[in-house]
C-alpha cells in the first residue's frame, strides 16, 4: 500500500560516492526514490545494471540526485539465481507515491504469485504511484492486473509462457517499455538502457550520456530495440530467403504451415529451401521447425502450469503423443520428468 502524503516509509539515506569525473547539475529538486523488490532467484546482473547508473548520477553531480531501498517478502537476505545472497533494507511496505516501485525478477517459478505483492502493487499504482519490472519482474505486473492492455516487455527466453498466460498484455520483443506510468525491460543490461533514458528525462541527454560513459557503456539503445540479435547473426547467414523462412516459423508455432506454404512466404521453391536449411543449419526446414516448436513447448512447461495435452496444442502438435515422442527424441526425457526437475 502507499503512504499517506506525511508518512514516509523507512528508507536509507542517499549514497554519494566520491569520484574524479564532475558533471554540474544545476536543477534543483527532491530525490528521486527508487524502491526495488527482491524476487527469490532475481537476476542480478539485471538488479545491478538497474540501480548501477542511479549511483554513477550521484557521483557526477556530487549530490543526492536519487535515493534507493531495497525490500524483500520478510526482510531477509534474497538469493539471486546465481546463488549469491544480497541483504536488503526491510521487508515489502508502503512507500509514498512519488516512490518508484520495481519488481525485479529472474529464474521463474509456477503458481500465482504472491497476494500481497499483487495487492501492494495494484494501491501503489492506483495512487499514483510509478510501478516497473526488470527481468521477469512484468509477470508480477500483470498477476497484479497492471499490464491489460497496455505493452510490456520481460526477457525474450520467458516470453512465449508469459503470451500463453497473459493473452490480455500486448508484450513486445524491445529491450524495455515504458506505458504510461508502468514501465518494463527484458533484464541483462536492457535494465541499464532503461533507466538511462529515466536520467535523460530528468536531466538532460548530456548529463545521461556522462552517466553512459562512466559505466563504460559504449552504445545505448533506444526502448524500441529489439533485445535479440537479428536471425541472421543468430544462424550466421545473411541469406534473405532463410531469414525469411524462419521469420514465418516463429510467427506461427501454434498453427504450423506446410513446407509448400513456406517455401511460398519466402520466395522459393521447396527444394530450394530445404538446400539452403541442410546447407546453413544442417537441419531439413521441417526438423528446424519442429526443434523450434519442441523448444517452445519445453519453455512453456517450465513456467506455466498448463498440462502436456494443452502444451502440445499450443506448440502445434497434433496430439500430446506426438509431442512427448518428440520432446523425448530432443531432450532425452519426457516433459513430466523435465517438469520435475529442480
Amino acid at each position: 500500500m502507499s503512504c499517506p502524503e506525511n508518512e514516509t516509509a523507512p528508507t536509507r539515506q542517499a549514497i554519494v560516492p566520491q569520484g574524479a569525473a564532475f558533471f554540474e547539475i544545476e536543477t534543483t529538486r527532491p530525490a528521486r526514490h527508487f524502491a526495488f523488490h527482491l524476487l527469490p532467484d532475481f537476476t542480478l546482473l539485471a538488479f545491478s545494471a538497474a540501480l548501477d547508473p542511479l549511483r554513477i548520477a550521484n557521483q557526477l553531480a556530487q549530490r543526492p540526485l536519487y535515493r534507493w531501498t531495497v525490500s524483500s517478502q520478510d526482510g531477509g537476505p534474497v538469493v539471486s539465481s546465481c546463488g549469491m545472497s544480497v541483504n536488503v533494507d526491510q521487508a515489502l511496505g508502503a512507500f509514498p507515491r512519488d516512490t518508484d516501485v520495481v519488481v525485479c525478477g529472474g529464474t521463474v517459478r509456477t503458481g500465482g504469485g504472491r497476494r500481497d505483492l499483487q495487492a501492494f502493487l495494484r494501491q501503489h499504482a492506483r495512487f499514483g504511484g510509478r510501478v516497473g519490472g526488470i527481468c521477469t519482474g512484468a509477470i508480477s505486473l500483470a498477476q497484479a492486473g497492471l499490464l491489460e492492455g497496455r505493452r510490456a516487455t520481460l526477457h525474450w527466453e520467458n516470453q512465449p509462457a508469459f503470451r500463453e498466460t497473459f493473452p490480455e498484455v500486448e508484450v513486445t520483443g524491445n529491450t524495455y517499455e515504458v506505458d504510461g506510468g508502468i514501465f518494463t525491460c527484458g533484464g541483462g543490461v536492457g535494465a541499464t538502457d532503461m533507466m538511462l533514458e529515466m536520467i535523460e528525462a530528468d536531466y538532460g541527454r548530456p548529463f545521461a550520456d556522462v552517466v553512459a560513459d562512466m559505466c563504460l557503456y559504449g552504445q545505448r539503445r533506444a526502448e524500441r530495440s529489439p533485445q535479440r540479435a537479428s536471425i541472421s547473426n543468430a544462424i550466421e547467414s545473411r541469406n534473405p530467403l532463410l531469414v525469411r523462412a524462419i521469420k514465418v516459423m516463429q510467427a506461427n508455432i501454434e498453427t504450423p504451415v506446410g513446407m509448400d506454404q513456406l517455401a511460398e512466404a519466402a520466395g522459393c521453391s521447396r527444394r530450394q529451401m530445404e538446400r539452403l536449411f541442410v546447407k546453413y543449419l544442417h537441419k531439413t526446414p521441417y526438423r528446424f521447425f519442429r526443434d523450434l516448436r519442441l523448444d517452445h513447448g519445453r519453455s512453456l512447461l517450465r513456467e506455466t502450469d498448463l498440462s502436456v495435452t494443452e502444451i502440445a496444442m499450443a506448440s502445434g502438435f497434433t496430439s500430446p503423443m506426438v509431442f512427448i515422442k518428440g520432446f523425448r527424441a530432443r531432450f532425452g526425457h519426457s516433459p513430466g520428468a523435465h517438469r520435475r526437475t529442480p
